[in-house]
C-alpha cells in the first residue's frame, strides 16, 4: 500500500488541488498526440501493476518497462512513481468536480419522487456513468494493492456532497456534531456501496445503480430488503 497522506480530512475543496511534487505530463486540455500516447500508456501500465503486484511492489523501471517508455521520458514529468499515481487520482477527481455542483440541487422530495415512478435520478446516473468510464483504474486503486489514501478523497468528493445535499439547509450551514456523524455515517456506506460494486465487476447498469443508491436511503430497520 502506498504510505498515508497527510490531511486526509482536509475540507472538500482541498481534495481536488494537484500533489505539489508532480509535474503532470499534460492537462486535459492538451491535444499532442505523443503526450496523449504517453500518458496513456503510463496509465494502462500503472494499473496493471498494481492489479499484479500492489503499489509497492515495482519500480519505476518495472512502469517504463510494461509502458513501453525509456526512464528519461517519466523523469522529465514525474519525480517518481507516486507522483505519477497521484496526477491519475487527481485527474479523476476532478472529473468528479461537476457532479458536486448538479448533486447540490438535489433534494430528498426529487429523490421520492422519483424512485415512485421507479426511475432513476439523471444525475447520478451520469455519476455511475463516470465511475464506469473510471473502472479499472478505481478498482486498481482501490484494492488491497492500491493506494489507502484514495478511499477518504472519493468519500469527501462524492458521498459526503451527496448526503450533505440532502440535508435541510440549517444542518448544512452550521452542522452539529451530530449532523457530522450522520454524514460520516451514510457517507462511509455509500463509499462501500460504490466500492462493492467496483470490486464485483460494475455488472449493475448506471440506471440501476442510481435506483439503488436512492432506495438505501429509505429503507427503515425491519423493513424488507428489496427494491
Amino acid at each position: 500500500m502506498a504510505m498515508a497522506a497527510k490531511g486526509l480530512t482536509s475540507p472538500a475543496g482541498e481534495v481536488f488541488r494537484m500533489a505539489g511534487a508532480a509535474r503532470p505530463l499534460a492537462s486535459s486540455r492538451t491535444c499532442d498526440p505523443r503526450i496523449v500516447r504517453t500518458k496513456a500508456a503510463l496509465r494502462e501500465a500503472l494499473i496493471s501493476l498494481m492489479e499484479e503486484r500492489g503499489f509497492d511492489g515495482f519500480t519505476v523501471n518495472d512502469l517504463c518497462q510494461r509502458a513501453g517508455l525509456n526512464r528519461g521520458t517519466f523523469y522529465n514529468h514525474f519525480e517518481d512513481k507516486d507522483c505519477l499515481l497521484q496526477t491519475f487520482e487527481n485527474e479523476v477527481l476532478r472529473g468528479l468536480a461537476v457532479f458536486q455542483e448538479k448533486m447540490s440541487a438535489l433534494s430528498i422530495k426529487d429523490l421520492m419522487g422519483y424512485l415512485v415512478t421507479k426511475k432513476p435520478f439523471p444525475v447520478l446516473v451520469e455519476l455511475f456513468d463516470y465511475l464506469r468510464e473510471e473502472g479499472d483504474f478505481l478498482h486498481a486503486v482501490l484494492g488491497p494493492g492500491g493506494d489507502v489514501r484514495f478511499g477518504p478523497r472519493l468519500r469527501e468528493a462524492v458521498c459526503s456532497q451527496f448526503i450533505m445535499s440532502l440535508l435541510h439547509e440549517q444542518y448544512r450551514e452550521n452542522p452539529t456534531p451530530f449532523v457530522n456523524y450522520y454524514i460520516a455515517y451514510y457517507a462511509g456506506a455509500y463509499l462501500g456501496f460504490i466500492g462493492h460494486w467496483v470490486e464485483t465487476g460494475m455488472k449493475e447498469s448506471s440506471e440501476e445503480m442510481a435506483l439503488i443508491a436512492m432506495k438505501l436511503l429509505f429503507i427503515k430497520p425491519g423493513e424488507p430488503i428489496t427494491m
